[in-house]
């Protein structure tokens, strides 16, 4: 039964009293205070204990409040994301369907002093970008992208007049700025359930954007004569328009709603603090998923550089059409398969299944070379097998492990800062890729370098992914007994 306490028993004002009203108040149990029965004490009914209560969305915005947009809208909102990052390729690649023959400086090849140059500021952007970009407001996420892009736009059009040492100084300048708009463009589509899908629509511009604006370059200069110093500023002008266009329909994503912020926690800038916190609460298989994206880049990057070289010590003197077409329909098919995760609403089961399918993907890798040199694969199946293998776990990094690992992290945390400490490593390995290939003997054999790298670096990676996974387990259930929390 319920016990009442006289209101002048609490709240008298008679001072011989006070010291009565003390002791009896100390005996009295404070659940009798707040008027619950006695009976519910000894015999909780589970279904009427309390809730924790959910966060709600901000009431500040107008489509918040509803479904966070419909699928109509998300689809558009990706197709946005993929144009904006088409478009940025327009001002970084175009100048690499130059040949500059002939052409040195310092006594370098030209092409590859300008190569080097634009890589060194690209991944400096990368490391930039750690700080700058996890603590951008979404408020001048569109303005930012455009005054970047407009940045690399004019140190384009420089570079057609400037005098020859200046140019690589001008690509340098070129790339600082451009590597921070994926992360940009990858804010607008984080911590929602449709984030695996549309984030893989996003990494299918990787494919098809580097050769379509190269494309246009060549076009320019075998059909117009255009000279090669002034063609990127001006495949830079042509998608100016288009660039615009795709930012602004951008801006107009809706936010994520409450089932979004519920299941896969708000993304908001992050202070340096809780960037520190957010490491420090798994230091261990975060470093790990490090790691294993370097040594990912690594691999990709031998592959993707030493292509001709590989074709011809396995005997093709040109490379056949087949194997570029078959490329996209990898890619593709890699980008569809982590997409498909979106059917999997559990963060941690998520986290799992693609774990195991990069695992699979390693096992793939290392063991193509082995087949290919018992003439059980023939040079496009291993080029093709090595190259899905490859592509899937590159694929995943990008649209679903910190996707989900964010949330079960449960720090303030965003998608954004993770990715460009993993990507600003993967720049830096993939840097001294290049100079390897700047220091390497032209008569040295680069197959057996390439079989070599897939088998080692592949097991390497796959070991360190399997610690990363168990650390990471460990830390995520001990959070969950923590909190009273399943995800």
């Amino acid at each position: 039964m319920t016990v009442e306490v006289p209101a002048g028993n609490i709240h008298g004002t008679d001072a011989g009293g006070e010291a009565s009203h003390r002791r009896t108040l100390s005996r009295i149990n404070p659940c009798i205070l707040v008027g619950i029965p006695m009976s519910e004490l000894e015999n909780p009914n589970p279904d009427k204990l309390q809730q924790p209560k959910v966060a709600q969305p901000p009431t500040g915005s107008t489509t918040l409040h509803r479904s966070g947009g419909s699928r109509f809208q998300l689809a558009i909102a990706a197709v946005a994301a993929f144009s904006t990052y088409f478009c940025m390729y327009a001002f970084r690649k175009p100048f690499t369907a130059a040949t500059f023959d002939g052409q040195q400086l310092f006594g370098l090849e030209l092409k590859s002093a300008l190569v080097v140059s634009q890589l060194c500021g690209y991944m400096a952007s990368k490391f930039i970008g750690i700080r700058v970009l996890a603590e951008l407001p979404a408020r001048r996420r569109a303005v930012t992208i455009l005054a970047l892009i407009g940045f690399a736009e004019v140190a384009l059009v420089a570079f057609a007049y400037a005098p020859m040492p200046v140019r690589p100084i001008l690509l340098f300048l070129n790339g600082l700025p451009l590597g921070m708009v994926f992360g940009i463009v990858l804010s607008y589509l984080e911590g929602r359930l449709q984030t695996e899908a549309m984030a893989a629509v996003l990494c299918s511009s990787f494919i098809i954007s580097s050769g379509v604006v190269k494309s246009a370059g060549r076009w320019l200069i075998d059909t117009w004569s255009m000279n090669e110093f002034l063609m990127p500023g001006i495949v830079g002008g042509i998608f100016v328009v288009p660039l615009i266009l795709s930012v602004f329909v951008l801006q107009r994503t809706p936010p994520p709603n409450a089932e979004d912020l519920r299941l896969r926690q708000e993304r908001r800038p992050v202070t340096r603090d809780e960037r520190w916190q957010l490491w420090r609460s798994c230091p261990t298989g975060l470093t790990g998923l490090i790691i294993v994206y370097i040594a990912l880049t690594v691999i990709r990057t031998i592959r993707d550089d030493f292509g001709v070289e590989i074709w011809r010590s396995m005997g093709v003197t040109e490379k056949p059409s087949v194997f570029a077409t078959t490329e996209i329909f990898v890619a593709v098919f890699a980008s569809v398969l982590n997409g498909m995760l979106i059917s999997i609403r559990g963060n941690l089961a998520a986290l799992r299944t693609t774990f195991i399918m990069m695992g699979l993907s390693f096992l793939i890798v290392a063991l193509s070379p082995v087949l290919f040199r018992q003439g059980e694969l023939s040079p496009l199946t291993f080029m093709v097998t090595c190259g899905a293998g490859l592509y899937i776990p590159y694929v995943a990094f990008h649209t679903t492990v910190f996707e989900r690992l964010v949330p079960l992290l449960r720090q303030p945390g965003n998608v954004v800062f993770l990715m460009y400490v993993a990507d600003a490593f993967g720049y830096l390995g993939y840097s001294l890729v290049l100079t390897t290939r700047a220091v390497l003997d032209p008569q040295t054999s680069v197959l057996p370098l390439f079989c070599q790298a897939l088998t080692g670096i592949s097991v390497l990676a796959g070991m360190i992914l399997l610690i990363a996974w168990i650390n990471i387990r460990r830390t995520v259930t001990h959070s969950s007994r923590t909190s009273h929390r399943v995800d």
